[in-house]
């Protein structure tokens, strides 16, 4: 069976990784020569996406570019705790969330598919398909058995496979992140990751071990910003004064010296088409969820989409069987990224009740209302090898 792999984030490398797994032989096309610097900011992997790794074979090598993060703060803008609650998994796990640098974590899982052998090309754009013929810019076509479609929330892919889908539409907030020395509150012990909620949107902060903050402003905006690449002093001026009524996150912008425009949050319509028998969608091509839960959801589309090849004996049935799998979890995620993104964008009043209500709440309904999202055991996949044995699977 040959596979291509459109994309190299993190669904599109994961999932060469899991399509070695299951004897393909696999390519992975990405349109950007170097993609280091437009991979976003730095990402929290909840127990249920250490799982997915740990299933591809991945999680002590991701586990070494990042830190682990027990505990999460939830806090009014003027630094009132409100929630004190486990990061990404619940109470009595043992597995704590893994926070890191996005582009560490691509790095490490396409370091991942090519000892696994797969290859890695870039500088390659999709812009059709064909059956199972994928076509790009550069004139190079690429067939293929099975062609995964790993190219992001503006996918080509999803496009061939759902003409008639509106475009993803701007959700109504965007995204700054930086980086600074300057101190911020933190707790004796491990590293804290805290959320404020602030009268402009939300603002998440991290300090690391060694020292440095890690930040992101998520900004409530009817009107989309032009973005692109840092951030100047017109900007700066601009986020400062959003967030001027929180000491926190005023302190914290006001004392990094570079800061990025990390991306648009998007809303995207469900995809009636997951796949064709040939193309199949994972990743931000089919539910790009936020939430802390992007990169997670993306591993687990991975290792489900692996398993299923793995264990069927056509190319349609296993796609079939993965959507089959995915679809009803993907549904449920994609609520609850609605539900956060509001709590995120509340009205001044609203933020006052929040400020009453929350500490009374969460004690009582954070793991009812989360567990479900950490209670996640991944497919079997094959072993790793770096010639792994073909399974068999035809058209």
């Amino acid at each position: 069976m040959r596979a291509v792999v459109v994309g190299g984030g993190v669904g599109g490398a994961a999932s060469a990784v899991a399509l070695r797994r299951a004897g393909a032989e696999v390519v992975v096309l990405e349109a950007h020569e170097d993609p280091a610097g437009r991979v976003g900011s730095f990402v929290s992997l909840a127990a249920n996406g250490l799982s997915a790794l740990g299933a591809l074979g991945c999680v002590d090598r991701v586990r070494s570019r990042g830190f682990t993060v027990a505990r999460q703060h939830l806090r009014s803008g003027k630094g009132r705790l409100l929630a004190d609650v486990p990061r990404g998994r619940r109470g009595d796990s043992a597995e704590h969330s893994v926070t890191l640098l996005r582009a560490d974590l691509v790095a490490e899982l396409r370091g991942a598919a090519a000892e696994a052998g797969a290859r890695i090309v870039t500088g390659e754009r999709l812009v059709g398909m064909t059956g199972g013929t994928a076509l790009f810019a550069s004139g190079r076509t690429e067939e293929a058995d099975v062609v995964v479609g790993a190219d992001g929330l503006w996918s080509t892919a999803r496009t061939a496979l759902n003409p008639a889908l509106a475009a993803p539409r701007y959700a109504g907030m965007y995204v700054v992140w930086g980086r600074t020395r300057a101190g911020a509150p933190q707790p004796a012990g491990d590293p804290t990751f805290t959320i404020t909620f602030c009268r402009n949107g939300a603002f998440l902060h991290v300090t690391t071990p060694s020292g440095e903050v890690w930040w992101q402003a998520q900004v409530t905006s009817r009107t989309a910003p032009a973005l692109g690449g840092q951030v100047d002093d017109e900007w700066r001026r601009r986020l400062g004064d959003l967030f001027r009524h929180e000491p926190v996150p005023a302190d914290l912008i006001a004392s990094t010296d570079t800061l990025e425009l990390a991306t648009l949050q998007h809303m995207l319509a469900p995809v009636p088409r997951w796949h064709d028998g040939t193309v199949v969608l994972v990743g931000d091509a089919i539910h790009p969820v936020g939430a802390g839960q992007g990169a997670s959801m993306a591993l687990e589309d991975a290792v489900a989409l692996g398993s299923a090849l793995a264990g069927s004996s056509t190319v349609l049935r296993a796609l079939q069987d993965y959507e089959l799998a995915r679809r009803p979890r993907v549904t449920e995620m994609l609520k609850a990224s609605d539900d956060n993104r509001e709590a995120k964008s509340r009205s001044r009043l609203a933020l006052r009740l929040q400020e009453i209500v929350m500490p009374l709440v969460v004690p009582l309904v954070f793991e009812r209302a989360t567990g479900w999202l950490y209670d996640y055991t991944p497919p079997v996949l094959p072993g790793a090898g770096p010639d792994p044995a073909v399974h068999g699977v035809a058209r």
